[in-house]
């Protein structure tokens, strides 16, 4: 499914065809990478890739070749097949640098990346599929609930000295593109979030933002047409 009404829809990789994002309609790490090429405008088409179905179509050998890893997403873009998402939105930064989603400063931009690292590698993996599934039924939301109530502590810590109208001070960034995906998880297995007053000021900012609108969960192509707000 293409993102841009006007495209033509290709999924063939070669270098002059329209990017192919493999992805999950709930998956965070998907989510990031649908917001930052929103919004530096960059069409491309969604192959999606359920998690769920036949005991999850990313096990598959088809899939297999595109990311060893077995996870989404991929995104096959300039001739390339890049995985993993933080390593997605720093290619399309250097390729693509306008709408930069890094600021100019430098002390900014590490701040940038520092949201990025806490959400990317301290709180999300903790509380991803593969591990939920390790972990049991029985104490999957008490273990998901720690690790992202003990991320969201330290991010909103982060924040009450880098936040302006989003993540690092007023225009959106990598961080944004993290956190919007991450407060949906946080919400999604009940966690308290009133002692995180900024994260939550800048979600409600930015959930009317047309690229993050789009890259939400239930505007996907896969995203099962029973549940609510579809």
């Amino acid at each position: 499914m293409s993102t841009n009404p006007n495209s033509n829809s290709n999924s063939n990789p070669s270098s002059d065809s329209q990017p192919v994002l493999y992805s999950y309609w709930r998956s965070s790490c998907s989510w990031r990478v649908r917001i930052a090429m929103n919004l530096k405008e960059i069409p491309y088409d969604i192959k999606p890739i359920s998690l769920i179905k036949s005991g999850g179509e990313q096990h598959c050998n088809e899939y297999r070749e595109v990311n060893p890893m077995e996870q989404v997403p991929a995104l096959q873009i300039d001739g390339h097949t890049l995985i993993e998402s933080v390593a997605i939105m720093h290619y399309l930064e250097e390729t693509r640098p306008q709408r930069p989603l890094l600021p100019q400063d430098v002390h900014k931009r590490a701040k940038v990346r520092e949201i990025v690292e806490i959400i990317c590698s301290g709180i999300q993996p903790l509380q991803n599929l593969i591990v939920l599934i390790h972990v049991g039924e029985e104490k999957k939301k008490e273990w998901a609930q720690h690790w992202i109530t003990r991320g969201f502590r330290a991010v909103e810590k982060a924040l009450s000295t880098s936040a302006g109208k989003y993540c690092v001070g007023d225009e959106i960034s990598m961080a944004d593109c993290c956190l919007v995906p991450q407060v949906f998880n946080a919400r999604r297995f009940h966690v308290d979030l009133r002692p995180y007053p900024i994260i939550l000021r800048i979600d409600r900012e930015l959930e009317s933002n047309p690229a993050f609108r789009a890259a939400h969960p239930s505007n996907q192509p896969d995203c099962p047409p029973e549940l609510p707000n579809k």
